[in-house]
């Protein structure tokens, strides 16, 4: 006898994905982004799709090869940022292959050394370990590649932030990020958030940068923190970081072979969203990744403030596509369960600013 219960145990398992609820998300009202720095130039975004992480991932970077090789003329060294947010949970941080793909793309163009440098949230090295990151010294020698804990290292340059009483506080960014000998590659991954609804090229640099205690030093203290000050200043500080990292970064990819949506960007459920997406403009990247996502891009604040300043362009007409149009690839990602709450940033200032993430 079909049952409606045996019914939905026979479908097939793809379902589980795309039969998923989307939870509706009403924001708090329109916002106006005025244009403060014009950006009238045209980026170009590089989309590929396909079942092989690491062909796709060195296919995106291919594709934008001629600005890449322009771009790191006179560079001493390639840095590569992965997104570790989590040491533990592979779908939250960046994969191994995706990695080989960027170094199948640079072996035989660089000649030089690459160093993968991260600070994660928790233990640096436990992540390098647990996501088979050391294996990568041996496989591409030519490229001298190097794992450096940003953190470990400890060398910083000072910038300022907003705390949540909208005062001035001083916080602690990687030397590294800051580097003008290195060409800085990002290798992201599309996600959802759990306080600025979506995280991908611009969040990993911007959190990436600021570090946190030596292993085994005590008081322990922790820089990252200081941007969780309110839902409306943590937009605000990610703004004020991207600007002052721009101008040392080079290219991303936007790793979507398998992103996560729900409750990112650390404890959320995968999406086989088979993808990879590459440029040398981090805001065009991620503009193009939310349509990946089927995300709303007027509710990512920090995107739209760099956008507004000029530091890249989140106009998709003014973004040339190299390969499939992202609308031909879209999946609709599951919100964050806080994503109501993270829109708060558009309405109305409180005297008490929600704290989430």
């Amino acid at each position: 006898m079909l049952t409606r219960r045996s019914l939905f145990h026979s479908l097939p398992t793809f379902t589980a994905v795309t039969l998923q609820a989307q939870d509706p998300v009403t924001p708090p009202g329109a916002v106006e982004f005025p244009t403060v720095v014009p950006n009238p130039r045209r980026s170009t975004v590089a989309v590929r799709n396909g079942e092989d992480r690491r062909r796709i991932v060195r296919e995106a970077l291919e594709g934008i090869d001629k600005e890449v090789r322009a771009q790191w003329k006179g560079k001493k060294y390639v840095l590569i940022k992965p997104n570790n947010v989590s040491t533990q949970n592979q779908l939250a941080s960046t994969h191994v292959d995706t990695l080989r793909g960027i170094l199948d793309y640079l072996d035989g163009r660089w000649k030089g050394e690459v160093v993968i440098a991260e600070s994660s949230a928790g233990q640096t090295r436990e992540g390098f370990e647990n996501f088979l990151y050391p294996r990568l010294t041996g496989e591409y020698k030519r490229l001298r590649v190097r794992l450096v804990d940003l953190n470990e290292e400890a060398e910083y340059r000072l910038t300022h932030l907003l705390t949540p009483d909208l005062h001035v506080q001083p916080v602690r960014l990687a030397a590294r990020m800051l580097d003008p000998d290195s060409y800085q590659i990002c290798a992201a991954i599309l996600k959802t958030h759990n306080t600025v609804i979506a995280t991908q090229s611009v969040k990993n640099m911007v959190l990436g940068a600021p570090i946190h205690y030596k292993p085994g030093e005590t008081p322990r203290w922790n820089d990252k923190r200081k941007y969780h000050g309110g839902v409306r200043q943590t937009h605000y500080n990610m703004f004020l970081t991207a600007a002052k990292l721009r101008p040392f970064w080079g290219a991303t990819v936007i790793d979507g072979w398998e992103g996560m949506e729900g409750n990112g960007p650390a404890s959320g459920t995968p999406v086989p969203s088979r993808t990879a997406v590459a440029s040398t403009d981090y805001i065009a990247a991620d503009r193009v990744g939310l349509e990946l996502m089927g995300i709303d891009p007027k509710w990512i604040g920090y995107l739209n403030y760099c956008h507004q300043n000029g530091i890249g362009q989140y106009d998709l007409s003014k973004i040339d596509i190299d390969g499939p149009a992202p609308a031909t690839l879209a999946r609709k990602y599951r919100h964050h369960k806080d994503a109501e709450r993270q829109l708060e940033w558009m309405g109305p200032l409180k005297d008490v600013p929600p704290r989430l993430g």
